[in-house]
């Protein structure tokens, strides 16, 4: 590892305007993950852990503040800049799966790839697929694959692109506590044999504890564990 940091937060702050007026969600959060670190934020359901995963991810702007990811300022960006970096650095793995229904697992994980121009876009899928043990499921759509499975697929369509941030939004919050614990040593071993550094966010301790580094979302302050 060095000692810049691959992700860093500062100040970060997110508010809402409401009924009685504002909400703040969180108004000043640091955080600085360096590369190849495994990281856990805990939290509550409407902590706000998910919020502020996708800030980190430059899905959303926060009210002030600022990310960086390998010293790149995100929020500075508009969206298609904040897109193009996504493309380039990230892989987003959500709790909802988020496949496309119409295209094969295969397909899926071709996307991305795709939409960056690759031209060897079927192999780096298939090899992804191959990763997360599903080559046999590569024409099936995600109708025909379990949750495990489709989770399997979303976790090869994030990693196709070889990001060097993996972020995951309770990635085995729609699982059964076997499948979950499967797809949490897939997330490990990617981190693990590739270096890539992994986010997630999770109501689950023992998820968490599996991680170098762990905080949790409390009262709008992030502390560490």
């Amino acid at each position: 590892m060095t000692d810049s940091p691959l992700l860093k937060a500062t100040n970060l702050g997110m508010s809402f305007a409401g009924p009685e007026g504002e909400i703040a969600l969180f108004r000043q959060i640091d955080l600085s993950i360096p590369p190849g670190a495994s990281v856990a934020i805990l939290g509550t359901s409407g902590s706000g852990k998910s919020t502020l995963l996708g800030l980190l991810a430059g899905l959303d702007l926060p009210s002030h503040g600022e990310v960086r990811i390998a010293g790149e300022e995100l929020t500075a960006m508009d969206e298609d800049a904040r897109a193009k970096l996504r493309a380039r650095m990230l892989g987003f793995v959500f709790q909802a799966f988020h496949l496309l229904p119409g295209l094969t697992a295969l397909e899926n994980v071709m996307l991305p790839l795709e939409l960056a121009g690759e031209h060897d876009a079927r192999h780096r899928a298939q090899e992804a697929l191959a990763e997360v043990g599903l080559s046999s499921r590569a024409r099936h759509y995600p109708r025909q694959l379990s949750g495990g499975e489709q989770q399997r697929v979303a976790i090869a369509r994030a990693f196709v692109t070889r990001p060097r941030l993996l972020l995951a939004d309770e990635p085995t919050g729609n699982l059964d506590r076997v499948t979950g614990d499967k797809v949490a040593d897939l997330l490990f071993r990617l981190n693990a044999d590739h270096g890539t550094t992994l986010v997630l966010v999770t109501h689950d301790p023992a998820l968490a504890a599996r991680c170098s580094q762990v905080y949790r979302l409390v009262d709008g302050q992030l502390e560490a564990a």
